[in-house]
């Protein structure tokens, strides 16, 4: 059981705004990393657009799920997660990262916020903590409570576009990913047409977290 990456994230009326991240690559090879980071946090900007206040929902594709809850005051938090790892673990995470931020840090700041300006650091301790699961057994109150919480599972990302929107298009203008996790994207991509990563099991491992990009 694997956990990937926590995000604090804040949804605007156009665009969700990172507001801190912690992330955990260290099973990926180093020179891929910078490029995973940057799909991850391009992932949980977009499904924290896609997502209704209030709303709790987990994606699926393949073996990986992406758990996201955005509360009623638009503060939202993302986990990516191997599909091993429990969702009802996943979404007590969440609960208490963003009820813990949102003591810790002022709503005024949350618009305009970036990792480099929030001044939050506890989010490095969680993601290293809850990748023991166990470790959410001290919250059987929340978990009682997201037991009686209708949670959304969709299939694959496409399910929370917009009709007519393709995610080609949203990479290529995202402002979260580089020149080069764009052109990674598209090799990517084109390898997964044709099938060729299955020489290489690393990479099946980088086409599949990059599940929610839904590649073709």
């Amino acid at each position: 059981m694997k956990l990937y990456s926590l995000s604090v994230l804040y949804k605007g009326s156009t665009k969700a705004n990172l507001l801190k991240a912690a992330y955990d690559l260290s099973s990926f090879s180093f020179f891929q990393r910078s490029s995973l980071q940057e799909f991850m946090t391009f992932t949980s900007a977009l499904i924290v657009e896609r997502s209704a206040l209030g709303s709790r929902a987990s994606v699926k594709e393949q073996e990986y799920l992406c758990h996201v809850y955005v509360r009623n005051d638009n503060l939202g938090g993302v986990v990516i997660a191997d599909s091993e790892y429990p969702s009802r673990v996943c979404f007590t995470l969440l609960d208490k990262v963003l009820d813990e931020f949102s003591r810790q840090v002022n709503s005024v700041d949350w618009p305009s916020g970036s990792p480099a300006t929030i001044q939050y650091t506890a989010l490095d301790s969680h993601l290293a903590k809850y990748q023991n699961p166990r470790e959410a057994d001290a919250m059987t109150k929340v978990q009682a409570e997201l037991d009686e919480t209708k949670i959304i599972l969709h299939n694959t990302m496409e399910s929370l576009l917009e009709r007519g929107e393709k995610l080609d298009d949203l990479v290529q203008k995202s402002e979260h990913l580089g020149n080069q996790s764009k052109a990674f994207y598209k090799t990517v991509s084109t390898l997964h047409a044709y099938g060729t990563q299955q020489q290489n099991m690393q990479f099946i491992m980088i086409s599949l977290l990059l599940y929610i990009l839904k590649l073709h």
